[in-house]
């Protein structure tokens, strides 16, 4: 209940709540010192600019937060004020067995006679003991709850992660089954052109062998039938008249065996590049809002009204709409391509590990370029420094983030114009993980290029 009265930047009940364009109420005081720190007038929930720079009072929540301190107050009132409508006395005693406050006049009556009583002040002690047990009970049982929807929540992960993963090898398998059958295809093509030519061959081989035995019959019948060596001569002549030539011997008749099997393995995995996609940055789902939806490869988010019944834990986001990169850095250089397309409210950028996600304090420890439609401004968002604001001479659909942790800088690049934007210097001293805040359309990360390298190994003997 405490939480609707409550200020997102100092968590405590509202005193003088201003409303501001976008619907988001903050104390006055609490916004003053949060624009002083950042140097622009923006909402510190969603971040939107302000187009006013004295908001007005919200009198209706103004009004419901003094009326429930007021309550609370009352409720506060000791015991030990109250005289007792029957005597007239003041309630010192209260009744264990009829849990109510009773003065000494009524301890002695029949109505309390052998009831235990207890002096006030002890009492009072104990309601405030059972006040503690009882909100210790429903502490504990708030975690019971959220510890059920988490194991809810972890069955459903895994169901939806095991499919997915089915999904995606199917997908494999699918591309080498296609891959076996056309391979199998061209092996059977080559057979069936190769027997074909050998067919053929072989046909023509039979006739000149069956035209080459008539003769070679006729010629022992001519010779059987010669009674002298008269008519030898002539035989002998036609003989060599009609001897056959040697015939030729067909090459490239075989099966080309190191075609279809040489690397084959490679060269399947080669093609396998054209359904394969690389993303040097994928998007953790276990840290986004409520309020944002990832896709099933964890490269686009996009900003959805209606909240997802996700358990509540410390690593996801509670104020601001961002979801952190699933893998951070402590060492090297890494680059990470985005389309921030046609999203009217976003930023991009790294954020330390260390940072709690909970309160509205999340962005002083992000280094971040930024971008809002309705001041139509780029700017450098980085802790402890007033804003910078950027120009550039397009507008931003792609934008590059490279991070090089070891010489401290975060550089943004437009994509299309492969212009630099700007380049921010700190000592990082922790690890930082990649963040992107969503509030409108989606936001994508960008897969790289792949490319394989065969390197040619030479022997000196």
């Amino acid at each position: 209940m405490t939480k609707a009265f409550s200020c997102p930047v100092c968590c405590d009940i509202f005193g003088d709540p201003v409303l501001l364009s976008c619907s988001h109420s903050v104390c006055r005081t609490c916004l003053q010192q949060f624009w002083e720190t950042k140097g622009s007038q923006e909402c510190p929930v969603c971040r939107r600019r302000s187009s006013k720079s004295d908001p007005p009072c919200n009198r209706a929540l103004k009004n419901l937060c003094e009326t429930f301190l007021e309550s609370r107050s009352q409720r506060a009132s000791s015991w030990s004020e109250v005289l007792c409508s029957l005597h007239k006395e003041k309630l010192k005693l209260f009744c264990l067995e009829d849990q109510q406050p009773v003065c000494v006049v009524c301890h002695l009556s029949k109505a309390h006679k052998n009831h235990n009583c207890c002096p006030i002040d002890e009492a009072n002690k104990l309601k405030i003991s059972l006040e503690r047990l009882q909100q210790n009970l429903k502490a504990l049982e708030e975690v019971k709850q959220t510890c059920d929807k988490t194991a809810a929540h972890i069955k459903c992960q895994a169901q939806h992660t095991e499919r997915q993963i089915k999904e995606e090898f199917e997908k494999l398998h699918q591309f080498l089954r296609d891959e076996e059958s056309a391979r199998i295809a061209a092996l059977k093509e080559e057979e069936e052109q190769k027997s074909h030519m050998m067919r053929r061959k072989i046909e023509e081989m039979n006739g000149e062998i069956e035209s080459l035995s008539d003769k070679i019959r006729n010629l022992q019948k001519e010779i059987e039938s010669s009674a002298g060596g008269a008519t030898f001569p002539q035989t002998k002549d036609r003989t060599v008249q009609h001897t056959p030539k040697e015939p030729e011997k067909v090459s490239a008749l075989l099966i080309n065996v190191a075609k279809h099997l040489s690397s084959l393995k490679f060269r399947v995995w080669e093609n396998m590049q054209k359904i394969l996609q690389y993303t040097p940055v994928t998007l953790d789902p276990n840290t986004a809002h409520p309020h944002l939806h990832l896709s099933d490869d964890l490269t686009t988010v996009e900003h959805r009204p209606q909240t997802s019944l996700l358990p509540d834990h410390p690593e996801r986001f509670e104020v601001y709409p961002c979801v952190l990169g699933s893998e951070g850095f402590n060492s090297g250089t890494h680059c990470w391509d985005v389309d921030v397309g046609g999203s009217e409210y976003w930023a991009l950028g790294v954020i330390r590990e260390s940072e709690s996600r909970k309160g509205s304090s999340v962005w002083s420890s992000v280094w971040s370029l930024c971008y809002s439609k309705s001041s139509d401004e780029y700017w450098i968002s980085c802790p402890g420094q007033a804003d910078h604001v950027l120009t550039p001479t397009e507008k931003l659909q792609r934008v590059r983030v490279q991070l090089d942790w070891n010489r401290g800088k975060v550089t943004f690049t437009d994509l299309i114009t492969s212009s630099h934007l700007h380049t921010i210097t700190h000592t990082f001293t922790d690890t930082v993980f990649p963040i992107i805040y969503s509030y409108s359309s989606p936001v994508r990360l960008l897969p790289a290029k792949i490319s394989v390298m065969i390197e040619n190994q030479s022997v000196v003997c």
